[in-house]
């Protein structure tokens, strides 16, 4: 690689270094040592090259970016405050300090956003880049996807659908340019996540991660609901007129953005009075009513 582990290790102290004083021992120890909660929210992702981001698509700090928001995404959305992460990297050889030290920025970025501590993890040699990355997080009250009831209103913390135009884009040999453009691939780079929104009043609460429908199909089965969506509360949004232009420029539904997309990281939350745009309301039965797309979404599966 034409640098060491002990140079490696160098580098992620001084990009990670901080006085938090939630921080006890941090990197250059067998372990981290950190001040606990008593109640807390554990979960745990993996990035693959060539599978979830690509390295000719995304500059490093965005990669670090991406896989952090998705870690810290699944903790919020446990109504939770995402104190710690952790990272392991595999690396191919051919990478230089240079972009280690980007991918490693990338990740404080969005830590620091999410108010959280990068305090370890491991590096190694393989055919691929992998990151996985651990998340630590603490809650007095979780919400869960089991407590929506009828009467609740549906809402999303903002406009999905950004990400999958952004791959959209990508995958185009001469996509369209302009700042609309630009913005829906930044979003699929390195999603935007909305730390200011506070969902402690939900009565459910999950992140967007595989798509709209697939996730409020799951949260409406975890809670023995209805979602019903309103189609015009989605088209009341600012953003939608501008992701629509983006759809027809490329020959694209919108709709297959919006309900279909994934990798937004955008919370879907029920309640009442809650932040974000209000889609839909909760009601008696099962399933998901409202919206429908020409072609069914299919969740991810690394197997099929």
């Amino acid at each position: 690689m034409g640098f060491s582990e002990a140079d490696v290790i160098s580098v992620l102290k001084e990009v990670f270094a901080t006085t938090d004083p939630r921080l006890l021992v941090g990197i250059g120890d067998d372990a981290a040592l950190v001040q606990g909660a008593e109640r807390q929210v554990i979960t745990t992702d993996v990035a693959v090259a060539g599978v979830h981001f690509r390295t000719d698509w995304s500059s490093p700090f965005d990669i670090g970016r991406k896989i952090t928001a998705a870690n810290v995404a699944d903790v919020l959305a446990m109504g939770a405050t995402c104190d710690y992460l952790v990272a392991a990297v595999t690396l191919t050889g051919t990478e230089d300090l240079t972009w280690i030290e980007q991918l490693a920025r990338g990740m404080k970025a969005e830590a620091d956003r999410a108010g959280a501590l990068i305090v370890g993890g491991d590096i190694a040699r393989s055919s691929v880049i992998t990151i996985a990355m651990t998340a630590v997080g603490r809650c007095d009250a979780p919400i869960l996807r089991s407590g929506a009831r009828a009467g609740d209103d549906i809402f999303i913390s903002s406009l999905t659908g950004w990400s999958a135009a952004g791959l959209a884009l990508l995958s185009k040999e001469k996509p369209p340019a302009g700042a609309i453009a630009t913005k829906a691939i930044s979003e699929f780079s390195a999603p935007t996540l909305d730390y200011e929104f506070n969902y402690s009043q939900a009565t459910a609460l999950c992140d967007i991660s595989d798509s709209l429908l697939i996730q409020a199909q799951q949260l409406a089965a975890a809670s023995g609901v209805c979602l019903h969506f309103e189609t015009e509360l989605f088209q009341g949004v600012e953003e939608f007129a501008e992701l629509a232009q983006l759809a027809i420029a490329t020959g694209a539904d919108v709709w297959d953005w919006v309900l279909g997309g994934g990798e937004d990281h955008v919370f879907l939350a029920t309640g009442k009075d809650l932040p974000g745009v209000r889609v839909g309301r909760v009601m008696s039965g099962s399933g998901i009513s409202g919206i429908e797309m020409k072609k069914a979404p299919v969740s991810w599966s690394h197997f099929n």
